[in-house]
């Protein structure tokens, strides 16, 4: 599993630009809790050999009510599901007395933290740090995140102490189809694993040091072996007080990772809701084959039905590739059908393309439809190979192929699915470009023609 690090501090210090410079993004991801009005902002990123999930959280140590109240239990939940936390305070403003008692706070939960002292540039370093050492924490280091100056020191800091990233449990491994359950809470995902385990089985429990892993629970049926991995709280049902208690992105994130195909479990009575949006969202970033359960199908009216399929169309048009099936896991109607689905998807994936049938595609799919031309020139794609898989990545080399428009990626897209028979996968289309040709051919002119071309040159004028 990914490390998590957490970014937390004052308001205004510096966090969502340093958030920006770790994911290499310039918008976050915003994780939509119903009845908050900030939120956890969530993205992956890498710098060196490691990759990591961050945290952005809103200011901390203003008022403890309204909306300030809220956004602290936000940041404090943040914390307590990271690894590693990165404390970020203002060059600047110099120490506050917030400064203080955030320190206090993240000392009690005893992860490592690391000081991150921002805004230094045009600032002697040690000058600016110097009254930080005061918070007794780590050395602080000195940063500009809007220059990215002492990024890669702060990354190494925050990581060299965190162990490699965890494998996969011994029953986890690649014999089987690793499937990831996700969905918001009271949809219906305990029941449905219940339902695919066989057996009743308690998915909230209190087992220290694992708050923020996901479960994995080794099945077989039908001679296939599965694991589901879970994204249930793992914490005591006492504990368990409010919504964002109930669900945690990072654990969903960190599910679809580990997996082959997600399986996300929308609610039909409820319809397509902005946090399934979301939801379904991450599994497309994630890149794995996606199936959709729709459960609580039974009883509902014709018309019911026929709004919620409308609805998946409407809300949910980026995902289109796929699958959908309406279950009832409290009755159980429709779960046959899902292992089926998980199969063919997880066979999408993992599937070996010849290089052959690729550029005999790719030949046929330019036939029909050239590409289009740029600055009088035609950009030209001339063969194709397979880059990887789950999801299946489809390399193609050509000329400009950088100025290739969004549209056309996407006829190609569709151009392989169809053709390949690809069901409930992404495609990914990765594009380069080689060397022009003829580029310092000019270098090579001899005198007398590079004489002649200069002349000519100047009557062209």
């Amino acid at each position: 599993m990914l490390p998590v690090i957490a970014l937390v501090g004052r308001p205004n210090v510096g966090k969502s630009t340093l958030f920006n410079v770790l994911t290499r993004t310039r918008e976050a991801i915003v994780g939509d809790f119903p009845g908050l009005t900030r939120d956890r902002k969530f993205g992956e990123g890498r710098l060196g050999q490691r990759p990591y999930l961050v945290v952005d959280t809103g200011g901390l140590g203003g008022d403890d009510e309204g909306v300030a109240a809220l956004m602290a239990q936000q940041a404090w939940q943040a914390v307590e599901e990271s690894d590693a936390i990165v404390f970020l305070v203002d060059a600047r403003d110099g120490l506050t007395p917030a400064d203080h008692d955030i320190s206090e706070r993240l000392r009690r939960t005893g992860k490592p933290v690391s000081l991150a002292v921002n805004k230094t540039d045009g600032l002697d370093p040690e000058l600016a740090v110097a009254d930080f050492f005061n918070l007794g924490l780590a050395p602080p280091l000195a940063i500009s995140a809007v220059h990215r100056k002492g990024i890669r020191t702060l990354v190494d800091a925050v990581l060299d102490p965190l162990p490699p990233a965890e494998a996969l449990p011994p029953e986890a491994d690649d014999t089987g189809i690793r499937f990831a359950l996700i969905g918001r809470p009271n949809v219906g995902k305990s029941t449905l694993a219940n339902r695919i385990l066989g057996e009743e089985r308690v998915l909230a429990f209190d087992q220290p040091g694992t708050t923020r892993d996901s479960i994995f629970l080794p099945f077989r049926r039908d001679d296939q072996q599965y694991t589901l991995i879970d994204t249930a709280g793992v914490r005591r049902r006492s504990r368990v007080t409010g919504f964002v208690e109930k669900f945690s992105v990072i654990k969903a994130l960190q599910a679809m990772e580990a997996a082959h195909v997600t399986l996300l479990v929308l609610d039909a009575r409820e319809g397509v809701t902005d946090q399934d949006a979301t939801l379904a969202g991450y599994a497309a970033d994630a890149g794995r084959a996606l199936v959709i359960a729709v459960n609580k199908w039974d009883g509902l009216s014709e018309h019911a039905r026929a709004h919620v399929k409308h609805e998946l169309e409407r809300k949910l048009p980026f995902i289109a590739y796929a699958e959908t099936r309406f279950i009832s896991a409290l009755h159980g109607s429709g779960v046959g059908e899902l292992f089926e689905c998980l199969e063919r998807c997880y066979r999408s994936a993992m599937h070996d393309i010849a290089t052959s049938d690729l550029n005999r595609i790719l030949e046929q799919a330019v036939q029909e439809h050239q590409p289009p031309l740029v600055r009088g020139r035609r950009i030209k794609l001339r063969y194709a190979h397979q880059g990887g898989r789950n999801p299946p990545v489809i390399v193609i080399h050509g000329n400009q192929t950088e100025r290739l428009p969004a549209a056309y990626r996407r006829y190609l897209e569709n151009v392989f699915r169809k053709t390949l028979r690809l069901t409930g996968t992404p495609i990914r289309i990765e594009l380069k470009s080689g060397d022009n040709p003829y580029k310092g051919k000019r270098n090579r002119l001899t005198p007398r023609q590079e004489r002649k071309r200069k002349r000519l040159k100047r009557h062209s004028k």
